[in-house]
């Protein structure tokens, strides 16, 4: 076990993030076996975005390398280049593509954007004319998400440009699904037979790209059609399923999110905690103090609603869930003192152990996982393992 320092864990902060980086290789490998088990093999890449998931990319990045793992993909521009100081060979690929003025970066630290519209097709395409040299082009297109990506149905106009340039290399072509979380929804098939034909308008044109790919994590779990060359999951990574979906993969959580019980103090029937005094005691209750609160990253929803576990056992949230600390109510739970280990997210418990996930605390807070795991604030220790 390592601090994110490399140092031993100062275990000083008030919420602390284990990162269980054998699940996340483990998690990858049993992404990458499923792949293998058809014919063509369908590579795995890896989804780093948001620091990993909140997991930190430059501890994740090379841990997948040395698994086999070669592509990867960012968000952003600056989340490339942290990333290419550990991984100095491997195809990183920038999601949101080029900003403008952020030409020369891509180059000097040999990210590959990804080009969302011809404003983008055309800055890239110059920055090869004034580098001089051929540089690598995927293409986004947009099959019904409308977000980002040229559109499906007017390939024709504008892809041409690309196939003809001596500047730029074809590398790959990408859609993303809107809907592939949502078992009934019709468009997750739409977009399927909209890239279908995409691809073959690209060979019709002359352009025939090494990588095509559109299964992010959910879109990989319902349909093995839209595997094509490789699958790129994010949030499976981290062993997280997106709800509602289920996964047949055996999966592990590489994460837990734990604090210590800093205060217990008792509350008399008709007093109330924390800000609004939000919650009142009914009869006399055993409240514990942790210090962990919204400017690490845990939701103010959690307020009345959600649970830790103290002791093996669940612990309600009560009260509002303030900048730095959040109260818990210990009731019935023994000789809870300071020191005491809570689990915000994670299992405890040797025996008959509990488990909280961040897909089941998205679920009572009415939010996603996603969102669970990439707020995580910068104040949180990360140790890792």
């Amino acid at each position: 076990m390592s601090s994110a320092t490399d140092d031993a864990p100062t275990r000083r902060a008030g919420a602390i993030l284990t990162v269980n980086l054998g699940a996340i290789a483990g998690n990858w490998r049993g992404l990458r076996d499923a792949g293998r088990t058809g014919s063509p093999h369908v590579d795995c890449a890896a989804v780093l975005k948001a620091d990993a998931y909140g997991t930190g990319a430059t501890r994740v990045g090379p841990r997948l390398a040395a698994e086999g793992c070669r592509q990867f993909f960012v968000a952003h521009i600056d989340e490339g280049i942290a990333l290419r100081a550990v991984l100095p060979d491997h195809p990183i690929y920038v999601l949101n593509g080029l900003l403008p003025d952020t030409e020369g970066d891509f180059v000097d630290h040999a990210l590959t954007p990804v080009l969302n519209h011809l404003g983008q097709l055309n800055a890239w395409r110059a920055t090869a004319q004034r580098f001089n040299r051929p540089l690598d082009a995927v293409i986004h297109v947009d099959t019904g998400m409308h977000r980002l990506g040229f559109r499906h149905d007017n390939l024709a106009r504008t892809l041409p440009p690309v196939l003809a340039s001596p500047h730029l290399r074809l590398d790959g072509v990408f859609t993303h699904f809107a809907s592939a979380d949502v078992p009934d929804s019709p468009l997750f098939d739409q977009q399927r037979t909209r890239f279908d034909a995409a691809i073959e308008m690209l060979r019709a044109l002359g352009g025939h790209p090494p990588l095509r790919h559109a299964a992010n994590s959910a879109a990989l779990l319902r349909d093995s059609r839209v595997w094509y060359d490789a699958v790129r999951p994010g949030l499976l990574l981290y062993g997280i399923v997106p709800p509602p979906l289920a996964s047949t993969i055996a999966l592990t959580p590489a994460m837990s999110l734990t604090s210590r019980i800093v205060a217990v103090k008792g509350l008399r029937p008709g007093e109330g905690v924390g800000y609004g005094s939000r919650f009142s005691a009914d009869e006399p209750r055993a409240i514990a103090v942790v210090p962990a609160g919204y400017a690490d990253g845990l939701d103010t929803r959690m307020a009345n609603r959600a649970s830790v576990l103290v002791r093996g056992h669940r612990a309600p949230v009560v009260g509002a869930i303030s900048m730095d600390m959040m109260t818990i109510d210990v009731t019935g739970l023994g000789d809870v003192e300071p020191g005491d280990e809570v689990v915000i997210i994670g299992r405890q418990g040797d025996e008959g152990w509990q488990q909280i996930d961040a897909r089941e605390m998205a679920a009572v807070i009415g939010t996603i996982p996603w969102e669970i795991v990439c707020r995580l604030g910068t104040r949180v220790e990360r140790v890792f393992e």
